[in-house]
């Protein structure tokens, strides 16, 4: 990540005074915009409550054009009852800006656990989809933006609501659902597999279609985000496991990265800390032209700001967006 330099009102008029100097580097063409990506929160309650709040003004204060959120919008000990989804979804709405909100696995998977109160994933997952995504054509947030749902667009996956799409400035935002926990591919729960069968098919054909869209629509780029981090790397020899459940969507991205032949970021949670890195296939060989961005979260109540300039050849810049009195974890 190259660093540009910091540029003083003298520096400018000296420039500005030798007609012959060439032109100074542009920093952001016309198209230029930030946005906001962050998850994984709050998890350590309730004193990361005020956390949480303290990062939404800093993001308020900032102004980014949205903000993205990564899922797991509480902890996984955490009783996952209506009360605890309501806050998650009041503090969201209090985003000056719009934000659009991808499903973790805390928040509905994991609720069969005893510490999350034995809830049946299925059920939490309807009432998800019922608090959060109560008008599929609509972003969260105060100022929400118009977004592309896979359940209006595809009849077929008309349970899917929360796989959404939109557009800015020739960059194609897509969300898909893929969460942690194995994307929900659990042997042990027979009524888990007709779920996720069912989910993975619609993911691969959103993923599909959303490439397919950028690439008609000659995108500059096209920005993923997920909550899962599929880690690719950690298997024997790189390669997934045939009983990963992240194996298609994976391939997906491959696949449809490959013909649209442009940058391409895919932006996940999971793992709490902030990092870029190539994206690895599920062969654990990186995937030329697609970075990953993970985003701080659980003790780390921060954010990632990335800067967007469709006309640069690199597209994407990574900036912290640090807020001092949350601290930085343990």
């Amino acid at each position: 990540m190259r660093l540009l330099p910091v540029i003083t009102a003298a520096m400018l008029a000296i420039a500005v005074s030798f007609t012959s100097a060439p032109a100074a580097e542009s920093i952001g063409g016309d198209n230029a915009f930030s946005f906001v990506a962050l998850g994984d929160m709050p998890y350590n309650l309730p004193d990361d409550y005020a956390k949480f709040d303290r990062l939404i003004a800093a993001v308020n204060a900032l102004k980014p054009a949205f903000t993205l959120h990564m899922g797991d919008i509480k902890s996984g000990a955490l009783p996952c009852t209506d009360d605890v989804l309501r806050k998650a979804y009041d503090q969201i709405q209090t985003f000056e800006g719009a934000l659009v909100y991808t499903i973790g696995d805390n928040e509905w998977l994991d609720c069969h656990r005893k510490a999350a109160g034995g809830y049946n994933p299925r059920e939490r997952l309807a009432k998800l989809r019922e608090m959060f995504f109560a008008t599929p054509s609509r972003s969260l947030g105060k100022t929400p933006l118009d977004v592309e749902s896979q359940a209006l667009l595809m009849p077929e996956f008309s349970t899917y609501v929360e796989n959404t799409r939109f557009a800015k400035n020739g960059v194609m935002f897509l969300t898909a659902h893929v969460p942690g926990s194995n994307n929900g591919f659990e042997a042990l729960d027979p009524d888990a597999a007709p779920e996720f069968f069912a989910r993975d098919k619609a993911n691969v054909a959103w993923i599909e279609a959303g490439f397919a869209k950028a690439k008609a629509d000659n995108a500059r780029a096209v920005v993923m985000f997920v909550q899962a981090e599929f880690d690719e790397a950690r298997f024997p020899n790189g390669a997934m496991p045939r009983q990963s459940g992240f194996t298609r969507t994976l391939d997906a991205i491959e696949a449809g990265a490959t013909n649209f032949g442009k940058p391409v970021l895919l932006i996940h949670g999971d793992e709490h800390y902030f990092s870029i890195a190539p994206l690895r296939n599920s062969k654990g060989k990186p995937i030329p032209g697609v970075n990953k961005l993970m985003v701080y979260g659980d003790t780390l109540v921060h954010a990632v700001r990335v800067v967007v300039d469709p006309d640069s050849s690199n597209v994407f810049g990574f900036i912290p967006l640090i807020v001092p009195e949350n601290g930085m974890g343990k």
